[in-house]
């Protein structure tokens, strides 16, 4: 045993400027020590270290296991050799040596410093993670730092994100020192601190922008019951109201569309679609075609195909710009949905069973991409991942 006032000095400053604990680090500290007085004294054997704060000691001792065939020379010594050492010496017992150097003080003052400061960057990357995680599935302000090529990195909480050119809106312009909303996708532990994932692209990025502006959704009064978004075109939203007396659309609308509006300008004018829930598949499928309004709906459960009609003139609303408003009045409903014109009906047809017309003006929408159910559901997955 031997006073090495240097480390110990060393170790209260650290943990003086650093506010935390010594102790926090002893076990790690004393791992450390042992390689490193290995490695300064070249000896062979198993070594131990003790760091003993009260008495500003280092305890080292070398020591070997009695065994009656040695396998490992390093940590282990025949009984034979050991009662060279004493003959009290029996199978099982460990011959100690105390160790002496007055050289290690100094190189063990070095070995803590650096241990220490490993252990508070591995804290302060703990301690980022953890606070990150909070941020999952969030939206979170952030600056961007630095452009490479199309893609953008921003920080957040001193950690960068990589915001990659699919994960931008099609209008994004973005320039180094811009303060924008990235949706947070992902956070997990990488070997380099956390990495993370996030996005303006997608549905989830709508969803909490709603729940920001609308203090019903956050109450828990108003729910989105789904949402799909291509993102710089169009967004459709089902809501509902757990309250009769609130209207869901309204609510997300705002007084004289205050709501939606800022919704809107943060994502550059894209157009929203809030349309009612409906738990009857077919008045929601006419509601999902927004802002076209649909005239009757058959459906075939067992295939989950709807065909909706819609009056001629608003054929190419219902469908949509390359049919994007049906593709997400599909993706909306999980339904397979067909559109048709009125004038293709036959008269049997008009009138037949299986057939619901749809009267109340809140249908106004109808927009559909046929596509398979399973498509449907698996787009709807990645998307956004399941709705309350």
């Amino acid at each position: 045993m031997f006073s090495s006032k240097d480390f110990f000095l060393a170790l209260e400053a650290l943990e003086q400027e650093k506010q935390i604990k010594k102790e926090v680090f002893l076990e790690a500290l004393e791992t450390a020590l042992v390689i490193a007085y290995k490695k300064h004294t070249g000896t062979p054997k198993a070594v131990e270290v003790r760091l003993l704060p009260g008495s500003k000691r280092i305890s080292m001792s070398a020591y070997q296991k009695v065994v009656a065939e040695v396998e490992d020379r390093e940590k282990e010594i025949s009984l034979e050799d050991a009662r060279l050492i004493d003959r009290k010496y029996k199978i099982g017992d460990k011959v100690v040596e105390q160790l002496n150097s007055k050289e290690f003080g100094r190189i063990a003052a070095q070995t803590a410093k650096q241990v220490i400061m490993q252990r508070l960057r591995d804290a302060e990357t703990d301690r980022a993670y953890g606070e990150l995680r909070e941020q999952e599935d969030k939206i979170v302000s952030c600056i961007v730092r630095r452009l490479e090529g199309v893609n953008a990195f921003v920080e957040i909480s001193k950690i960068e994100a990589a915001l990659i050119q699919k994960d931008q809106m099609p209008s994004d312009k973005l320039k180094v020192g811009d303060r924008i909303k990235v949706y947070v996708k992902k956070i997990k532990a990488g070997p380099k601190g956390p990495q993370i994932a996030v996005t303006r692209a997608n549905a989830g990025f709508v969803k909490r922008l709603f729940e920001l502006e609308v203090p019903e959704i956050e109450e828990g009064i108003v729910s989105i019951k789904a949402i799909v978004r291509e993102a710089g075109h169009r967004t459709k939203m089902a809501v509902y109201s757990q309250n009769e007396k609130v209207d869901p659309v309204g609510a997300c609308v705002g007084n004289r569309g205050m709501r939606v509006a800022a919704v809107t300008a943060e994502l550059a004018n894209e157009k929203i679609d809030i349309i009612p829930w409906c738990d009857d598949p077919l008045e929601f499928i006419a509601r999902s075609l927004s802002p076209a309004k649909v005239v009757m709906v058959q459906a075939t459960d067992e295939m989950r195909y709807a065909k909706a009609i819609v009056m001629d003139d608003v054929l190419s609303l219902a469908i949509g710009k390359d049919g994007q408003n049906a593709r997400l009045a599909a993706k909306l409903t999980g339904w397979k949905v067909d559109v048709k014109p009125y004038s293709s009906l036959k008269a049997d047809e008009v009138a037949g069973e299986g057939i619901q017309v749809i009267e109340d003006s809140t249908a106004n929408s109808v927009t559909t991409e046929v596509l398979e159910p399973v498509d449907v559901i698996d787009d709807i997955g990645e998307e956004l991942g399941e709705l309350e």
